[in-house]
């Protein structure tokens, strides 16, 4: 593929970064992610890695510069900073996050020899959800947003979620599209590789009737509170006491359920500041209506210098669940003293929240044990499958109002989406501003609100019991697996390069 030296594939790169950007949602063009995938793979064929490597880099600034714009909300609208440190701190989130696909690029061209295109079939997937794994988990506490997975909720693929987890089916489709180059570019093994797509693909959708959890118990009634607060107007003291009457009004027309669940921080205030006035009497109201509620506030422990996001159950069971999994540069700073130092500079104010343990007892409500998750944690599966298989439900409390009208809710949406159908079990997902839903063991929404809009959802949900095949054995049993036949293939091709020289 001589061409494939042409500048013009540098242009080709980028736009195919736009193109998997569009296959998410609010987009949900979702087959324009194996499209874009089978560009770059293309792309990255017989160059010199560092040219693999600058493809990569442009896929990732289309992919990210569009998919992630909506950190310049956060910073700018709600974070307070001025219009140049809002564009420069943006445009230095999209060329951190660029450099994967890059190390991506430059990885494929160098380990494997050029001619060895079988070999490339199966390395360049593999050596991509190894990078989106670390990318996921490791740089800065994990960045796993736009993984290519998440595009892949609504396709055949989405069958082999509960078994294999996002970085598993990620690489199935990753494979598809390395496969696909081989075919359209090289000609080569064509009934072969259209056979094992096919069947790939075929199989998938049967997977998808294939129910791995069973129901545990009666149906419970569940309402989800979005108040719609002002992430302006929120944090401000006059509002306290408005704010508070407002979820608490919202909350006694919902008395018949047995579950209602309050968004991420609803409470604008430390808990050891309202306990006593506030949640203490409805808590009581809760348990005299033979309701829980799911509230999510702050907390100061041990004199006050310890601070955490937290979610509190009220009513008849009473519970704390301290976040573990903290979100870079909003709830604490990393790569200290240089982050502080850089937004000191620029007089941005953020949160510093201290972690809570992993080992925590799970919550209560509705008379079953759930696992909570607050905001970001939704994006971390580890988080989500920590708690099974004595959870009977997921919760998520989330606050999207610091993005604003962006990408941003709707791609959250759809991250939350998949932890549901990596547990096989329903999700509650209550957000301040949107979008907060119900959401099936399957990812199917139940019920959903508006984004923007002062609203409660009601429904019921099931509770689960049993492990999805992926619950009983995470991301790392899986990732062990990708790393071990990355391994062997790369072994392999230094044999075969060796013979090759020696032939010649």
């Amino acid at each position: 593929m001589r061409f494939s030296n042409s500048k013009y594939w540098d242009l080709v790169s980028l736009i195919a970064g736009i193109l998997l950007t569009l296959s998410f949602a609010p987009f949900d063009y979702v087959y324009l992610a194996l499209a874009a995938l089978i560009f770059v793979f293309a792309s990255w064929q017989n160059i010199s890695p560092g040219r693999a490597a600058l493809r990569g880099y442009l896929f990732g600034l289309g992919s990210f510069g569009l998919g992630v714009s909506w950190v310049y909300i956060s910073i700018h609208d709600f974070g307070g900073a001025d219009l140049l440190s809002s564009i420069m701190l943006t445009s230095l989130f999209i060329i951190l996050w660029a450099l994967f696909p890059a190390l991506s690029g430059y990885l494929s061209a160098k380990l494997m020899p050029p001619n060895a295109k079988i070999l490339q079939l199966f390395a360049i997937p593999l050596i991509w959800i190894i990078i989106e794994y670390v990318r996921g988990y490791l740089l800065l506490n994990g960045f796993p947003w736009l993984q290519i997975a998440y595009s892949q909720l609504e396709t055949p693929l989405a069958g082999y979620i509960p078994i294999l987890g996002g970085y598993g089916t990620g690489f199935l489709l990753a494979f598809t599209a390395s496969a696909a180059v081989i075919l359209i570019f090289y000609k080569r093994h064509l009934a072969l590789l259209t056979v094992i797509i096919a069947v790939l693909w075929s199989t998938g959708t049967w997977l998808k009737t294939v129910k791995w959890t069973q129901t545990a118990g009666s149906p419970i009634k569940a309402s989800l509170i979005q108040g719609n607060i002002s992430q302006s107007q929120k944090w401000k003291l006059e509002n306290r006491n408005h704010t508070l009457q407002k979820y608490k009004s919202m909350t006694e027309e919902h008395w018949d359920s047995d579950v209602i669940v309050w968004p991420e921080t609803a409470v604008p205030a430390f808990l050891s500041e309202v306990n006593d006035s506030f949640l203490l009497p409805l808590s009581a109201e809760a348990a005299k209506n033979n309701t829980d509620l799911i509230i999510s506030i702050p907390i100061k422990e041990n004199l006050q210098h310890e601070k955490y996001n937290a979610a509190i159950t009220l009513g008849k069971n009473v519970g704390i669940y301290r976040k573990s999994h903290l979100l870079p540069f909003g709830e604490y700073l990393p790569l200290q003293p240089l982050s502080g130092f850089l937004l000191n500079i620029l007089d941005i104010p953020l949160a510093n929240f201290l972690p809570g343990r992993t080992d925590q007892p799970l919550l209560k409500a509705g008379g079953y044990s759930f696992i909570t998750s607050i905001c970001y944690e939704d994006a971390f599966s580890d988080v989500n499958i920590r708690g099974l298989p004595e959870a009977a439900y997921l919760v998520n409390v989330t606050n999207d109002a610091w993005f604003g009208d962006s990408l941003e809710p709707h791609q959250h949406m759809q991250i939350a989406r998949m932890r549901a159908m990596e547990t096989g079990r329903f999700l509650l997902r209550a957000a301040n501003t949107g979008i907060s839903a119900i959401v099936s063991p399957e990812g199917k929404i139940i019920n959903q609100a508006p984004l923007f809009e002062t609203a409660v959802i009601s429904g019921a949900i099931i509770p689960m019991e049993g492990m999805t095949p992926y619950a009983r054995f995470g991301d790392r049993a899986i990732m062990s697996v990708i790393g071990l036949l990355l391994l062997a293939l790369i072994g392999y091709g230094g044999i075969y390069q060796k013979g090759r020289e020696v032939s010649l």
